[in-house]
């Protein structure tokens, strides 16, 4: 069942800072005095609502201590811009990273904060030339902000897509050189990963993620690993979950408890032969 609270929150996830970083992670602050794996990622990898997300379940797999770097809406750039997180990779034996959705990055045609990714601060020049029927000073988040242009203009959204697209790959490049330890690229999804050709989707994380650019940075990671939550796992639901009552909207658009033990499952003995 799922647990619903009233309250400002339903769980407390302890969270914590390593060294000065100014971004705030889930704890417990993990023991970096020896051997450890590293889990940088999203929302999915702080685990949101979870009481145990995948991190912690790795952990007692692993019986290793797993920093969980995950940051509730991250993108690339969070991890890009915080010189702490990579000092704390650079000390792993092995760092997860799991594939964000392509929204939360500053590129050629807007500018997302540097800390908070999915807040969108300001159109460049060029996005206002080429959307000038849109007042950008309407959007605070980037996906409400590409919602809206896709909806405007499918054709002109495209441009702003491949734009995207390319940012990522170049960033995800940069962030994969930048880590001295082996790395484990990371899907979790209720879904694989789409190709290309298919119709593009804002319903589905990562967002706009595709194979083509999977095929772009696979050769710059050590290795590879999917995980589509299972039929049983996505009907569970909330199942397991704890959360303010106010946030049930928000908790059902997040990955269970059910998909979390099954990224565990999965990536232990991956984890196990790489340290």
């Amino acid at each position: 069942m799922a647990f619903a609270f009233q309250g400002a929150s339903a769980l407390d996830y302890s969270v914590c800072r390593y060294g000065n970083s100014k971004v705030q992670f889930r704890g417990p602050r993990c023991d970096l005095s020896g051997n450890y794996v590293a889990c940088l990622g999203g929302t999915e990898t702080f685990g949101k609502f979870v009481p145990d997300p995948f991190p912690a379940l790795a952990q007692g797999r692993l019986e290793m201590p797993v920093a969980n770097l995950g940051c509730v809406n991250a993108g690339i750039d969070v991890f890009l811009n915080e010189p702490a997180i990579a000092d704390v990779a650079a000390g792993a034996k092995v760092t997860v990273v799991q594939i964000l959705g392509v929204q939360n990055l500053s590129n050629r045609y807007y500018t997302v904060h540097p800390r908070r990714n999915d807040r969108f601060v300001h159109a460049a020049p060029g996005l206002k030339a080429l959307y000038r029927d849109i007042d950008f000073t309407e959007f605070h988040f980037t996906r409400h902000l590409l919602g809206a242009l896709q909806r405007k203009s499918p054709d002109r959204f495209e441009i702003v897509a491949e734009e995207l697209r390319m940012a990522w790959i170049s960033r995800m490049k940069l962030l994969l050189a930048r880590l001295s330890s082996q790395t484990l690229l990371l899907w979790v999804a209720n879904h694989a990963p789409p190709n290309r050709s298919d119709t593009v989707s804002l319903q589905h994380d990562p967002l706009l993620v595709d194979t083509e650019m999977l095929a772009a940075i696979r050769p710059y990671a050590t290795d590879y690993l999917q995980v589509i939550g299972s039929p049983m796992a996505q009907l569970n639901g909330l199942r397991g979950m704890a959360f303010a009552e106010f946030d049930r909207p928000a908790a059902a658009e997040v990955l269970g408890p059910a998909v979390h033990h099954e990224v565990a499952q999965a990536m232990a003995p991956v984890l196990r032969a790489m340290v």
